[in-house]
């Protein structure tokens, strides 16, 4: 089970960073997510003839951050992840495309294709808990 502490960052903020890999290329896009805890993950809506997506579909493995902007050292946060990205089929599309448009109504007008995002590890950074605390979760 994933800390509290995290899901509760996670569930603070909107955008997530992904970096893809395909092909020896590299890219890093950001991207507007809904996070399900039930599920410990996150679903973002993304063309597949984007960069990033054209690359979830030849290498499903993944990396990313959240991170708190501030400039004060005791108020950092961050969460670093790894995750494993499917395009969402034609049985599970309305369920994500449902949670996805919970939390961004407007997205409706452009949603067409939905992924989700399945974490592996997360790296929680929290200075508020003390100087470069970290809290680690892996998957099973």
């Amino acid at each position: 089970m994933i800390d509290e502490r995290i899901t509760a960052f996670i569930k603070e903020h909107h955008v997530l960073t992904v970096a893809a890999s395909s092909d020896g290329g590299l890219w890093c896009a950001n991207c507007f997510y809904a996070y399900l805890p039930e599920e410990e993950g996150f679903v973002v809506s993304s063309d597949e003839s984007t960069r990033h997506a054209s690359m979830f579909a030849r290498n499903p493995q993944v990396a990313g951050t959240i991170v708190l902007e501030t400039e004060e050292i005791g108020k950092i946060q961050g969460l670093q992840f790894s995750a494993h990205v499917t395009k969402c089929s034609a049985a599970l599309f309305d369920h994500y495309r449902l949670a996805y448009l919970r939390r961004f109504p407007y997205a409706a007008l452009k949603i067409n294709e939905v992924w989700f995002m399945h974490l592996t590890s997360l790296k929680f950074t929290d200075n508020r808990l003390g100087f470069g605390k970290k809290l680690l979760w892996n998957r099973e």
